[in-house]
């Protein structure tokens, strides 16, 4: 993530506080958007307490400020060039699929714009959030060259000026980031767009052709109001489904039952504060920290981010066994070397549980499900899976550790083959390697680099500690 750029787009959005807002009001403001508090009423003019206040925001949170500006839809209000430009910074850090240009032109060509437009309202207010139309049309005054007033006249008023190529090529779409134009593409196939469910099948019907040669699909992920929801999805390894059950921090078999079988509606029966379950809409950007401790912090009804964070890492942190000090160097050194950069990093998950059956593997026999628990989950961008496994000598030596077991071996390597078969990549580590903290930190740092290298997952510049 690009955070000077961030910081200098941020920077001449919070500088407009000073037009909105009164002496009194500034304070109130900045905390709203979560900029540090600024001086006293005294201490100087609005514009100087501004600059101040956004001068002692870290870089790491910067982004999160970014995020409240272009949601809060209060004051300071970004124009739409500088609101697009925020945008494609941030989304620039969350693994956006990549598609071609050429591909997005034969994707045009193959769009009806019939069918994209019939209820012109709806369509122009998707072109709103995502492109740079210009003023609204103001029937006293000449606008009739600029972009709005273009498609009014070429999509609207004559129908047939224009093909979907040439709107998406007024649009700026061909050269807009690979994040942009996918959501252009999950928004022209949506119900708020397109309210009739046949007409979102054949959007996506001929967009994915041509989306399959660049490795992703416009899959029907979930529904809403029971119309199909689209969303742009990897087609290289890695589950596209959303989860359903996200069952993790349980140290213990969890005691549970189905409240409503019919929706996979779940209770924890006994013990329920011995197992933590996330039971959000996990997005496109996979599961992050940011996600987890927002969904923490309402659940457990704790006001100060801080005190969220520091009671949600001791909570995790002890779900891990006591007597495998390398899990719990693992999970203590990713927060260690991502520091505040952690925030935007995919959650790391202890103790997920993947299989659960109320009988014990002993009565199941032959049937039985293995590796029902992981030792730790990551919910990466665009449905991709990846568990990480400790191995100490449980897995490969008998109970007594005296001996070599190769039955249990087995057991492990087939148990890695179904979750490979099941779109979970599967990384495995020998308790050895991660025995003492320096040790561990110089096997940790290079694997997650490369981890989030090949996975997509951008690191912000605030991250990795030296």
């Amino acid at each position: 993530m690009d955070l000077v750029l961030l910081r200098q787009l941020v920077g001449g959005v919070i500088a407009t506080l000073k037009d909105y807002y009164t002496h009194e009001k500034l304070g109130e403001a900045c905390k709203r958007l979560g900029l540090p508090e600024p001086p006293g009423q005294d201490e100087g003019t609005k514009r100087q307490r501004v600059e101040t206040s956004f001068a002692a925001l870290p870089d790491a949170a910067l982004p999160g400020v970014a995020e409240r500006i272009l949601m809060s839809g209060e004051p300071p209000e970004p124009d739409a060039a500088t609101r697009n430009a925020i945008q494609d910074v941030l989304w620039a850090g969350q693994g956006a699929i990549e598609i071609p240009r050429k591909t997005r032109r034969e994707i045009a060509r193959d769009l009806d714009l019939g069918d994209l437009a019939f209820k012109p309202d709806r369509f122009m207010a998707l072109l709103d959030r995502l492109w740079v139309l210009g003023a609204p049309l103001d029937p006293w005054s000449d606008g009739s060259s600029g972009l709005r007033a273009r498609i009014d006249r070429h999509v609207f008023r004559n129908p047939g000026d224009w093909s979907a190529e040439d709107l998406f090529g007024e649009l700026g779409a061909f050269e807009a980031g690979d994040a942009r134009f996918g959501k252009f593409l999950e928004g022209l196939a949506c119900a708020d767009v397109i309210p009739d469910e046949p007409a979102q099948r054949r959007v996506a019907a001929a967009v994915n052709p041509h989306l399959r040669s660049a490795g992703a699909e416009l899959g029907e992920t979930s529904t809403d109001g029971g119309y199909p929801v689209f969303s742009v999805i990897s087609m290289r390894p890695g589950r596209t489904r959303q989860p359903k059950n996200l069952i993790f921090a349980s140290p213990v078999k969890p005691d549970i039952r189905f409240r409503d079988a019919v929706d996979n509606d779940i209770e924890i029966v006994a013990n329920a504060d011995k197992v933590l379950v996330y039971d959000r809409n996990i997005d496109d950007g996979g599961l992050r920290w940011r996600d987890l401790q927002a969904w923490w912090q309402d659940t457990q009804q704790i006001a100060d981010d801080s005190e969220a964070k520091r009671t949600l890492y001791r909570r995790l942190i002890s779900s891990l066994p006591g007597n495998s000090p390398p899990q719990r160097n693992l999970f203590a050194l990713y927060h260690e070397v991502y520091g505040a950069a952690v925030r935007d990093l995919p959650a790391l998950l202890p103790e997920v549980w993947l299989h659960w059956d109320y009988k014990t593997a002993r009565e199941r026999g032959r049937d039985a499900l293995l590796r029902f628990r992981m030792d730790f989950l990551l919910l990466l961008p665009h449905g991709q899976r990846v568990v990480l496994e400790v191995d100490g000598s449980h897995h490969y030596a008998s109970p007594g550790g005296e001996r070599p077991d190769p039955a249990r071996y087995a057991d492990g390597v087939r148990a890695d083959r179904d979750l490979k078969l099941s779109g979970y990549e599967v990384f495995r580590f020998g308790a050895a390697e991660l025995q003492g903290r320096d040790h561990a930190r110089d096997a940790l740092r290079p694997f997650f680099r490369d981890l989030f290298r090949r996975f997509g997952v951008t690191v912000s510049e605030a991250g990795p500690a030296s």
